[in-house]
């Protein structure tokens, strides 16, 4: 009897069509099949997260507390509190050389909070977004969901996976709302050029398209890189959307804050849809996030510094395993080696390769499929130096029998 409520609750059960076009991110399925064996006791060398290693900073997490102890505990306005907008101008200028007014930023919860109420806030049914692949696992569902339709455009491992302009050009139509340029990129660490990033902000002025900007990781980049935002480019910014995030930067992930800065319009757009939906960032985080924004970087560069040590090695670790090659990252904290040399009828495609070693070796990869790019793993190296040997040893290992 009580089967046959259970099923008969399921034919009842009719989800809407925009849920029902999206699926949920690869990334939480590869960190929860982690956490799964981690609770079996068992040690697993995990390269899944996209986040630091790095405890949140003392003077934010100060900033908290005292929030807390000051009663910062009730609503706030709908965008963000004006010191923290005015505070994140502020930092934008000085850090990456913009010039915003905190009428022309909104805070949100989380730099993906940040771009899906952009897009949200922008597209309707028929309207195509260009997203370079590999892309973040989310933009193509979070298009999917506003009604749009992703348009991919490949970018190339010999061309340091950078997303060019001549491509988004021919790829672009008239139904053409969106460009995501996405530099540190997620998941190959591939950083676009000042004079290309300049070429694309000059197509989308001249033909009405949007450039929207994910600027999450612009602190942590290696070589001749250096932090760069689209909104330093000389011309108007009426097209540019800047994505920004204090989770990467600040090491702040579980809080929870991101923000946009665009054209004013669009920025109360935003807020508007906010206020029906989750309403302000939480109170006392945006506290933690002015603390951010007004106190020292020494920690980000601390941790840039750490993150260039660990890149060096893990690179000469995959690249010592026979079959993987790797495009070096210029920023963010992954690598994407490509493993493709080493599918087989028991391992068809990089998901099966993920599984597989999760499964033998304990090691947890996210698969180049959830990023539209077969044949390759995304490693993070948000961790220790011990735990990146140690995954180095057990991926030789598996690779080393696989082949």
């Amino acid at each position: 009897m009580e089967l046959a409520t259970e099923k008969k609750m399921e034919k009842t059960v009719q989800l809407a069509d925009r849920v029902n076009r999206i699926s949920i991110s690869p990334t939480m399925v590869v960190l929860q099949e982690a956490e799964k064996l981690k609770a079996q006791g068992i040690d697993v060398a995990d390269f899944g997260p996209g986040e630091p290693d790095f405890p949140t900073p003392e003077h934010i997490k100060r900033a908290v507390v005292r929030a807390l102890e000051e009663n910062r505990t009730k609503y706030t306005p709908v965008a963000g509190i004006t010191p923290l907008r005015q505070a994140i101008c502020d930092w934008h200028a000085a850090q990456l050389g913009s010039a915003y007014q905190p009428s022309e930023c909104v805070v949100n919860v989380g730099g993906k909070h940040a771009i899906f109420n952009a897009i949200c806030s922008l597209i309707n049914p028929g309207d195509e977004v260009i997203i370079g692949a590999p892309y973040w696992v989310s933009y193509p569902d979070m298009v999917k969901y506003a009604g749009g339709t992703p348009v991919f455009v490949e970018t190339l491992a010999n061309d340091a996976f950078i997303l060019r302009a001549s491509q988004v050009e021919a790829a672009a139509t008239p139904n053409t709302k969106i460009v995501i340029a996405n530099s540190p990129n997620n998941p190959t660490g591939s950083v676009i050029p000042p004079m290309e990033f300049a070429r694309l902000q000059d197509f989308c002025n001249r033909h009405d398209i949007w450039l929207l900007s994910d600027e999450c990781y612009s602190h942590f980049v290696y070589k001749d890189a250096k932090p760069f935002s689209a909104a330093s480019i000389p011309g108007p910014k009426d097209r540019l959307i800047v994505a920004g995030s204090f989770s990467k930067t600040f090491a702040m992930t579980g809080l929870r804050l991101g923000y946009i800065l665009a054209p004013k319009p669009l920025v109360d757009a935003i807020a508007k849809l906010q206020s029906q939906s989750t309403s302000n960032p939480t109170s006392i985080i945006q506290y933690a996030g002015l603390a951010a924004m007004r106190g020292s970087m020494d920690s980000v560069a601390a941790m840039q510094e750490e993150y260039a040590r660990r890149r060096e090695h893990i690179l000469a670790g995959l690249r010592a395993i026979p079959g993987v090659t790797c495009t070096p990252p210029m920023g963010a904290f992954y690598v994407f080696p490509n493993v493709a040399a080493h599918f087989s009828p028991q391992m068809p495609d990089t998901t099966a390769v993920a599984k597989q070693l999760l499964e033998r070796e304990h090691v947890a990869v996210t698969p180049g499929e959830a990023f539209g790019a077969p044949g390759y793993l995304r490693l993070s190296y948000a961790t220790s130096m011990e735990r990146i040997d140690e995954g180095l040893r057990r991926l030789a290992r598996f690779f080393g029998k696989a082949a």
